[in-house]
């Protein structure tokens, strides 16, 4: 079984600057976002020595992870894992949502537009390391997962861990900043996070 994240919001996030594989830190609501998250999983953690937390290399994931270990109150190591990490916006890391449309007008109104970046990832090679990362996964082997991932990075995971066809990928709903997703068995649970939590 493995319970998904998103890490939580950044300084990039709350201007709408893409990140892509570049980093900015968390905010503070990232960061309660972080903790609330842990606070919701904590008893949903039975057998502390069968848990382990993966992460992209990123610095807001990893911060993330650094979160949700501490308010749970694992003592797992955290696993860096490059295959997925978000997708690489090529010449467009970094720039706000406008400088985009304003370099290529019409753009932002394509499904899919984040994937034609010039210079970035396309799908094959996201979806190729993604799925490369779940096929190593042995659900049978007693352990049990938390990953901390990605915007698109972990929209395309829940995916191809589901079989969801790669033309009905934008129909998935956008992961938010505040949910964890259940993977088991080939099926995803979105399980959504209070601010009370």
């Amino acid at each position: 079984m493995i319970y998904l994240v998103r890490h939580g919001q950044t300084e990039f996030n709350h201007a709408q600057r893409l990140q892509g594989q570049c980093d900015s830190d968390l905010t503070e609501l990232g960061q309660e976002q972080a903790q609330r998250m842990g606070s919701h999983l904590k008893p949903l953690i039975d057998d502390h020595e069968r848990w382990v937390i993966i992460a992209s290399p990123l610095g807001r994931t990893v911060r993330t992870a650094e979160i949700i270990r501490k308010t749970i109150g694992l003592n797992c190591e955290i696993t860096i894992d490059p295959r997925i990490q978000e997708l690489h916006c090529g010449a467009w890391e970094g720039f706000h949502h406008h400088e985009i449309e304003a370099a290529s007008p019409g753009t932002m109104a394509q499904r899919g537009w984040l994937l034609t970046a010039p210079g970035g990832e396309r799908y094959e090679d996201i979806a190729g390391r993604i799925a490369d990362f779940i096929a190593e996964i042995d659900e049978s082997d007693g352990r049990r997962r938390i990953v901390v991932s990605h915007g698109i990075a972990g929209r395309i995971l829940r995916a191809l861990y589901s079989g969801t066809p790669a033309d009905q990928l934008w129909s998935l709903r956008p992961p938010p900043q505040d949910a964890v997703f259940q993977l088991s068995g080939g099926k995803v649970a979105r399980i959504d996070i209070r601010e009370d939590a």
